[in-house]
């Protein structure tokens, strides 16, 4: 293993609840063995992209009530191409060589799961986007 990353592995945060398992699809597998740790290891970042789009975009965001901005982050990461792959950017920078590998075998998928998890935590953590959390 090549230093770089050795050190992208000891970066990532542990998640106990994101078993692997015999029986999970390889596509599973990936999915908690290395995107759901790069995900929350890059939780800050995303967060920071997300409220810069909001910026770009008017500040439209911190006028609509809670389920519109559920509607609005999920719309942001399935409509706008180029967020969408700034944030695929911020995830695939941190695989390994070997994650990288596997991921370039079955991108579509594992891009689908991506943004799954992105949109998950960014909705999760709809409370650290209001306006005057921002900055």
């Amino acid at each position: 293993m090549n230093p770089r990353d050795y050190q992208l592995l000891q970066l990532r945060p542990e998640i106990p609840s994101a078993k692997i398992s015999e029986n999970m699809s390889s596509d599973e597998k990936f999915q908690n063995g290395t995107l759901r740790p790069i995900v929350k290891l890059q939780n800050d970042l995303l967060i920071e992209a997300f409220r810069n789009y909001v910026t770009k975009h008017k500040n439209a965001f911190y006028e609509l009530g809670i389920e519109k901005r559920m509607v609005y982050i999920e719309n942001a990461i399935q409509r706008d191409i180029k967020f969408r792959n700034s944030l695929k950017g911020m995830i695939i920078g941190q695989f390994t060589v070997e994650e990288y590998r596997t991921y370039i075998k079955n991108s579509s998928a594992l891009n689908k799961r991506m943004m799954n998890l992105v949109k998950q935590r960014l909705q999760d953590n709809v409370q650290l986007l209001e306006r005057d959390m921002a900055y």
